[in-house]
């Protein structure tokens, strides 16, 4: 009797845990980005600032991903020795072609984020919502849920807290709790339309 219940409590851990860990990579279809981008290269060994790529158009939106003219200003030969950037101007800047940056941030169509707003009037810093991005040697893989389309970054809670990021997130959830941090109640419609 005693026996039958232990074996049955450990294939239920078993299967728990077993699902616990697989589910998150059934789930999500992981992709490597188009170039293996050093920002910790590019913001010690060059000086750059993340504004000197991620940059405020002139009517204050937000320009995203850089476009190839932000690269090739610095690549049209190669700076340093390394194959990924002898691969990346091979591939994109002598061809004078863009690479196809999957992006962790894009948010859903009914959400409204301005940039401007939090990083000039709310002094938030990039780190606050997109981690240490700028000390990173490599680009991590883009985690897409093939349901939704979006990103894991922006697209509902952690499956499996084993390894995920610690700094804040991109998530309504991680908007929502540091709009009360500040004491900033919105409405819905204030992000939504």
């Amino acid at each position: 009797m005693i026996g039958g219940k232990i074996a049955f409590a450990s294939g239920m851990l078993l299967a728990l845990a077993g699902g616990w860990l697989a589910f998150p990579r059934i789930l999500y279809q992981t992709r490597q980005q188009p170039v293996n981008f050093s920002h910790k290269v590019h913001a010690e060994k060059a000086g750059a600032k993340c504004e000197d790529c991620h940059s405020f158009r002139d009517d204050g939106t937000y320009a995203g991903i850089p476009t190839l003219d932000k690269c090739s200003g610095c690549h049209t030969a190669a700076m340093g020795t390394t194959a990924e950037e002898k691969n990346f101007i091979d591939q994109y800047v002598t061809p004078n072609r863009e690479p196809q940056w999957l992006s962790y941030a894009q948010q859903p169509e009914n959400v409204y984020f301005s940039h401007i707003a939090h990083v000039k009037l709310g002094h938030v810093k990039c780190e606050q919502c997109h981690g240490n991005e700028g000390g990173t040697g490599a680009l991590r893989p883009y985690q897409q849920d093939p349901i939704s389309g979006y990103s894991r970054d922006i697209w509902g809670r952690p499956v499996a807290p084993v390894g995920l990021r610690n700094e804040g997130g991109m998530k309504m959830d991680d908007c929502v709790n540091c709009h009360r941090r500040q004491g900033l109640e919105y409405s819905c419609l204030g992000c939504h339309k």
